[in-house]
């Protein structure tokens, strides 16, 4: 087991992922800007989410962070050859400012050494959680911060045996 595996998928094989797999992130326009081994950012446009204030709606903003929470964590994952079913357990959203325009959100490991101890969880036990932190920005100030909890269930896949 290595730290880095392989190339991640792209920013397009992702974003075209997640509007074919997850229909929100279309009607959003959530695009994928950045993902590495660190982080994932993804943005979304003003428009399709606005509310009646004329800034971002908080269901947008918070979705768009648990998306980019589990960006990173299904690139990783299908990195390292462990097809699971990703959900999220648990979260909080702090909205610290307005969204007046279009926004991002930053995801990384809330532990960065917390990967390792998960994909042995995950390889051993068929099962593993770890914690994500993303920041959400809007013309450069950071709007809001979201804290996640993620658990991966892995799957059967040809090369692999079921998990337990």
């Amino acid at each position: 087991m290595t730290d880095h595996p392989a190339p991640l998928p792209t920013p397009a094989t992702l974003e075209a992922y997640l509007h074919q797999h997850i229909p929100i992130t279309r009607a959003m326009q959530v695009t994928v800007t950045q993902i590495d081994h660190d982080q994932a950012l993804l943005a979304a446009p003003l428009a399709p989410n606005i509310n009646h204030r004329d800034t971002a709606f908080g269901g947008s903003v918070a979705a768009l962070a648990t998306l980019a929470g589990w960006t990173l964590l299904h690139a990783r994952l299908t990195t390292a050859g462990l097809p699971s079913r990703l959900v999220i357990q648990r979260s909080t959203m702090e909205f610290e400012a307005p969204v007046p325009t279009d926004f991002s959100a930053t995801a990384r490991l809330a532990d960065s050494t917390a990967w390792v101890k998960f994909e042995q969880m995950l390889r051993r036990k068929g099962r593993g959680r770890i914690a994500v932190v993303a920041t959400l920005h809007c013309d450069d100030v950071a709007t809001g911060k979201f804290q996640g909890e993620f658990v991966a269930v892995r799957l059967a896949s040809p090369d692999s045996p079921a998990a337990e």
